[in-house]
């Protein structure tokens, strides 16, 4: 029976390098998968899921207006698809989401969404709240702040200090954000020197 999966951490986690390694685990073995990302992720191109330690794949782009339903079915009248990734899934409407469950529940096809939970600000992003909502299996994938302990925040930083306002997405890399534990975030500590 299929499931919809959300696989969620901080950046720098290797969420994006995963999705990548299932997708290429379903094709060694002759199936089909289906990769999605959000057109607002396009810090490495349009239409491309690219890890930080330099690995990429081709992806279909979902503008807020796709109906991912209706691209799945036509899709699968092509070629059958056996699995449905998406990369970056906190910047998916709450349609997005219904019509994933769909996908699953309809085609009996499994979905794994990778992304974010919690923004900057630590307020759930929509897609994050949706899937949390929806989500069969929810599953955290771990990284480390500085200190050693696990991470669970993202900091946005801008000329070197920890900023707690602003518009919810602004895409950006290392440059931009950091993966911090709960007491680094709230100290607003960047590093054992900073």
């Amino acid at each position: 029976m299929a499931q919809l999966y959300y696989r969620y951490s901080t950046m720098n986690a290797g969420k994006s390098i995963d999705l990548i390694k299932v997708a290429y685990n379903y094709e060694e073995r002759g199936q089909t998968v289906m990769t999605l990302i959000p057109s607002v992720d396009n810090r490495y191109g349009t239409g491309v899921i690219t890890s930080r330690i330099g690995v990429q794949r081709a992806a279909t782009v979902v503008n807020d207006d796709t109906n991912i339903l209706e691209l799945f079915m036509r899709e699968n009248e092509c070629h059958h698809i056996d699995c449905v990734l998406v990369d970056e899934c906190q910047f998916l409407k709450k349609h997005h989401i219904e019509e994933l469950v769909e996908i699953v529940d309809s085609f009996n096809t499994p979905v794994l969404c990778y992304g974010l939970k919690n923004d900057f600000r630590n307020e759930l992003f929509e897609g994050s709240y949706y899937l949390l909502v929806y989500a069969d299996k929810i599953e955290e994938i771990k990284t480390i702040c500085w200190c050693g302990r696990k991470a669970t925040m993202v900091a946005r930083v801008v000329d070197g200090k920890i900023v707690k306002s602003g518009d919810q997405i602004v895409v950006g890399g290392n440059d931009m954000y950091v993966s911090l534990c709960r007491k680094h975030y709230n100290d607003g500590r960047l590093g054992p020197s900073k």
